[in-house]
């Protein structure tokens, strides 16, 4: 749906659809890693979603909420910068 939904705005946009192995938590902590290291800031306050991530834990948020915005979050930077593994990947410079 969400492809879909992406393709009438711009059929040219590059999509990659994902399917989750490893819960929420576990897809989290490497993005995590990246935060502590400093190598995530936001250029902006977003709140919801940094309302979300002060409230993510192993069990979900409160409440029985889904942390979409975390889980859309973890996705969009684990492909950005850990080259879509979940894992540090090494880059070679030369």
């Amino acid at each position: 749906m969400v492809t879909a939904v992406l393709r009438t705005v711009d059929a040219t946009v590059p999509v990659r659809e994902v399917r989750a192995s490893r819960g929420k938590w576990l897809r989290a902590e490497p993005v995590a890693a990246l935060y502590a290291q400093g190598r995530v800031v936001h250029a902006r306050r977003f709140p919801e979603l940094e309302d979300e991530m002060w409230d993510f834990g192993p069990d979900g948020l409160s409440g029985g909420r889904s942390p979409d915005r975390v889980d859309a979050l973890v996705w969009a930077l684990s492909e950005l910068l850990l080259g879509g593994s979940g894992r540090p990947r090494v880059r070679n410079f030369s």
